[in-house]
């Protein structure tokens, strides 16, 4: 029986009305500022964007800036960009110098003239970003509940290359692949004779690696569900992460897989010879995830307290990270979303037909574009841990020649219990995390800096994803709810109940057109718009 809400009381009105008065109040811009001078300068390669230019405190809104900027390019009105524009406030104290990047929100003078960072004298410079030219519809509706796996779905994850595959890995031995399109399984995954805890496709959507408390990491074949040759063998624990070579790094016709495991080594797979080609050992505990990066690095997470830097061309160690102090549960690059990608746009699909060389140059264009700040290509990393704290990080800032141990960009403090997971929004500029304490949080990318708590789920929160479009984020709980935010308000968009026991596992396609969820019913929901 549904809960009906009472009508607001007369305080309540009362307090709500006054509420209203006092933000339309905080919003208005006073009158006789005067103009101010404005340098826009692109965050990607710091170009500037033309010379300075005047305009009117009052119309300084980011709607104006964003015209403004589109004139100053000379973008015809049908092919104007949206952007996001930031401010660099750096504040020496005597003590210590920080750096501090705002996101400019409303209007440049309830962001930075009211606070007294600039006054209307000084010329401002802007940094600026293009935001998705798409927009993800929030998703709103069950549009399939498919039934198949016969225990816990303990992992999800839609094909790179369209949102009509959905592969899920299960408690019943068994990883399932999905026509979301129908509503209908497509392939069953037989092989495995324990759970299997992870599913990875390749980044050309072609294969999908299963990893399994077997020991071992199967390959199969998407198109015919068959699988491709017998078990990659040589983990003695479980299989607890995979991650393919980036697209753009891989030889041709060789990608190469990392696999971790609960044995406390990374393996990497020649995945046409089937056969190790490396094994990265060190750590001392359960290595709990594994990230290869677009720069020759990789990444990897251990319950022994500690990451390491790994070179992707040498095997060797570059560096290991020893800021927290519990078990590090999970890492997420700010390319992960190009990295899985790989060649796929929304706005440019090259076909299967596309030749190897335009399909390379296409992933390394895509990679290169959300990896370069500042006309520099960095990758930055966070780290969620046990601990109830995330460490942001700059490998590119690790000085190779140092024995001093690296220091994190900043300290992410605020969740009460545990970090389950952690995730960069595609464009880069934000960070959410998910805990146990029922939250999900969202954080500045750039600096770390805190940004608001999303409360809705009354049970642990295990993993969140984000739309394409960066304006959008799904959370799947304990409290057996699926959850869709609006960064923009910082509130819920959408409630999406349905399961009947606690949602473990949930992914947003690429393209934006569905979000699948598993969890212990044993029951794969398609929502859609």
């Amino acid at each position: 029986m549904a809960t009906i809400v009472p009508p607001p009381s007369k305080r309540q009105k009362i307090a709500a009305t006054e509420k209203a008065e006092r933000e339309a109040e905080e919003s208005r811009i006073p009158n006789g500022l005067g103009s101010i001078r404005i340098q826009f300068v692109d965050q990607g390669t710091g170009n500037a964007a033309g010379p300075s230019v005047a305009i009117d405190v009052q119309q300084a809104t980011v709607k104006n800036l964003e015209n403004l900027l589109n004139t100053l390019q000379a973008k015809d009105p049908s092919e104007r960009t949206p952007y996001r524009f930031f401010f660099n406030a750096s504040k020496t104290q005597a003590e210590n110098d920080t750096t501090s990047i705002l996101d400019i929100d409303r209007d440049i003078y309830s962001s930075i003239l009211k606070p007294g960072l600039r006054t209307v004298e000084d010329n401002i410079v802007l940094q600026y970003a293009p935001q998705a030219v798409f927009r993800v519809r929030p998703v709103s509706r069950c549009s399939a509940s498919i039934s198949g796996h016969g225990e816990s779905i303990l992992a999800a994850t839609f094909s790179p290359a369209t949102s009509s595959l959905l592969a899920t890995g299960s408690g019943d031995n068994t990883a399932r692949i999905w026509d979301c399109d129908t509503g209908t399984p497509k392939h069953t995954l037989k092989g495995h004779t324990s759970w299997v805890l992870v599913v990875s496709f390749s980044p050309d959507g072609k294969i999908l690696a299963t990893g399994s408390m077997d020991n071992s990491v199967r390959l199969w074949d998407v198109k015919t569900g068959e699988a491709l040759g017998g078990p990659l063998k040589g983990h003695t624990k479980w299989i607890t992460s995979l991650s393919w070579e980036p697209y753009h790094q891989q030889a041709q016709g060789k990608p190469r897989l990392a696999s971790a495991s609960k044995d406390a080594t990374v393996r990497i797979w020649d995945v046409p010879l089937r056969r190790v080609e490396q094994t990265l050992s060190g750590h001392k505990g359960s290595i709990t995830c594994v990230r290869w990066g677009g720069i020759n690095r990789i990444y990897t997470a251990s319950q022994d307290k500690t990451i390491k830097v790994w070179n992707a061309k040498t095997w060797t160690c570059l560096h290991t990270l020893t800021a927290h102090a519990h078990w590090v549960n999970h890492l997420a690059l700010s390319t992960d979303f190009v990295l899985r990608t790989a060649y796929h746009d929304h706005s440019l699909k090259l076909q299967d037909t596309a030749s190897t060389e335009a399909k390379v140059a296409q992933a390394k264009q895509r990679f290169e574009s959300a990896a370069r700040v500042n006309g520099k290509i960095t990758e930055r990393l966070i780290s969620a841990s046990d601990d109830n704290t995330i460490f942001l990080w700059d490998p590119s800032s690790f000085d190779p020649n140092s024995n001093a141990t690296p220091k994190p960009v900043a300290r992410l403090l605020g969740h009460q219990k545990q970090v389950n997971h952690v995730s960069f929004s595609p464009d880069g500029h934000y960070i959410a995390s998910a805990s146990f304490d029922n939250s999900v949080k969202l954080w500045n990318a750039i600096d770390g800096k805190f940004i608001t708590t999303l409360r809705g789920h009354v049970g642990a929160v295990y993993m969140c994803c984000w739309s394409a479009d960066s304006r959008l984020l799904v959370s799947a709980s304990k409290d057996t709810t699926v959850k869709v935010w609006d960064v923009r308000t910082q509130k819920l968009k959408e409630d999406l109940p349905g399961h009947k026991d606690e949602v473990f596992a949930v992914d947003w396609s690429a393209d934006g057109a569905a979000v699948g969820s598993g969890g212990k019913d044993k029951v794969v929901k398609i929502w859609k718009n």
